[in-house]
């Protein structure tokens, strides 16, 4: 940790986002307080149709993020989205209608769409090759962390100024977030000449990050694992409250004490992952996660307390090791200038497999009471082997999707041709000293691995990857 830490950019950029994540945290409970006051009983209806906006705005909006953050200074898009969300929460304490908890989630959420996959693209880029592994598990650690502590502390907030007043102090995190967000210093720019280009390539670039998702062997396998986990996931959201409180005649209390452990379960998956970053395989982290979430639910039906909440922090292990993985990867295996665009689609397709896995819990929720969580595990579990044996790539060698980059090389004296300085105030050099001068050509890679022949004569690159 020290390392990262130690990088004043990075610092300043993960204290906003823990205090914009404890916001989070206010804004949520905050709407689960607020939905029952207006709607009573009919409050969890209300708290999945702003789920589901949610889920929406992430799917159709985060590839288009993506792009946007690869072609313009990051740090101005992560201010706005601070500021667009202070504004909107504010509005929240004045709501006294369904329809305007939908609309306001929806624009909350919208921002928070373009916030999520620039933030994610941006560790990368300030904190270098050997310290983001680190620094993205600290990042997702601290997200688990919140998520099992913020409503907590919300709720204890929430008991001395009321429920509608947490909305004004989540106001004024966002507020803070973003003024440390402006005092970075510099831009977070990744392609400079790119803001200028027409509005018709957009649609060519958001293209760029989901193909890269789907050609790129490993990411299209953390990808699908991430599928299985969300399968698996699901059924703990939606079906461990009918569980508890209906099968195992329990309280509130006794729920809450299930989904922490879910929670830290999840926030010590993290955890290894940030002290063993470079572990040998990722394929086995992947498969490993998606098999220890799927199994985890297979006896939950039949079990007290006690061993569920021990289960769901074996679950929420298995969950952490999938997405945390996936994230890493990304970083691993593609070009800096495109990330922004690679993680809105990613942020776009995983949301999507939520979109799909939390009304299959729901299904089997209600048709299946006695044995949902083993259907769901058999299920998750049928996938994941239908995924491993088909798309596991044989192992991870060093790959990148197409994109245009240079290669060094020297050309012996039969090979003499005009080449243009870098440097606007260097002369040109003798024609002999060129002819031995090592250079480099832009070309572009079309596939995968490296082997390079090249045609000294008409100096033509053939990559075949």
């Amino acid at each position: 940790m020290p390392t990262y830490l130690s990088n004043p950019v990075f610092l300043r950029l993960y204290v906003a986002q823990t205090i914009s994540l404890f916001g989070d945290a206010l804004t949520w409970l905050g709407l689960a307080l607020l939905a029952f006051e207006l709607a009573g009983t009919d409050a969890p209806i209300v708290l999945a149709g702003a789920l589901t906006l949610r889920v929406t705005a992430f799917t159709l909006l985060s590839p288009f993020a993506g792009v946007i953050a690869d072609r313009f200074d990051r740090k101005p898009i992560l201010i706005i989205t601070h500021l667009g969300r202070m504004l909107l929460v504010c509005l929240l304490p004045f709501v006294n209608s369904i329809w305007q908890i939908y609309a306001l989630v929806l624009g909350l959420n919208i921002f928070n769409a373009f916030f999520a996959p620039t933030y994610q693209a941006t560790i990368p880029l300030i904190t270098g090759e050997t310290d983001y592994p680190q620094a993205i598990a600290l990042s997702s650690t601290t997200y688990q962390i919140l998520g099992v502590f913020g409503p907590g502390i919300a709720g204890v907030l929430a008991l001395f100024i009321g429920a509608r007043d947490l909305f004004f102090w989540d106001g004024a995190s966002f507020i803070i977030a973003a003024i440390l967000i402006a005092s970075l210093p510099g831009n977070l720019r990744t392609n400079t000449g790119e803001s200028g280009k027409k509005v018709e390539s957009i649609r060519s670039d958001i293209q760029v990050g989901t193909i890269t998702l789907w050609t790129d062997a490993p990411i299209r396998y953390g990808l699908m694992m991430q599928l299985v986990a969300s399968i698996a996931g699901a059924q703990i959201l939606v079906n461990t409250v009918g569980y508890v409180r209906g099968t195992l005649q329990l309280t509130a209390v006794e729920y809450g004490w299930v989904m922490m452990g879910f929670g830290l379960g999840a926030t010590l998956g993290t955890i290894a992952i940030g002290i063993y970053p470079q572990y040998r395989s990722k394929i086995i982290t992947l498969v490993s996660g998606g098999a220890i979430v799927s199994i985890s639910l297979i006896g939950a039906n039949y079990i007290g307390l006690i061993p569920l909440i021990l289960l769901w922090s074996i679950a929420g292990f298995g969950q952490s090791l999938v997405n945390l993985s996936m994230q890493t990867l990304i970083a691993d295996r593609i070009p800096t200038n495109i990330q922004g665009r690679v993680y809105g689609a990613h942020f776009a397709w995983s949301h999507l497999w939520w979109a799909g896995a939390y009304p299959l819990a729901g299904w089997l929720g209600t048709t299946f009471p006695d044995r949902t969580f083993l259907y769901g595990s058999l299920i998750g579990l049928a996938l994941l082997s239908i995924v491993h044996l088909l798309l596991a790539p044989d192992r991870f060698t060093h790959t990148h999707p197409e994109y245009s980059h240079t290669h060094t090389h020297a050309h012996d004296f039969p090979h003499q041709h005009e080449h243009q300085t870098n440097l606007e105030s260097e002369d040109r050099l003798p024609e002999s000293t060129l002819a031995r001068t090592t250079h480099q050509h832009p070309h572009l890679h079309s596939r995968l691995k490296h082997t390079h022949t090249y045609t000294d004569i008409s100096h033509q690159h053939s990559d075949s990857h």
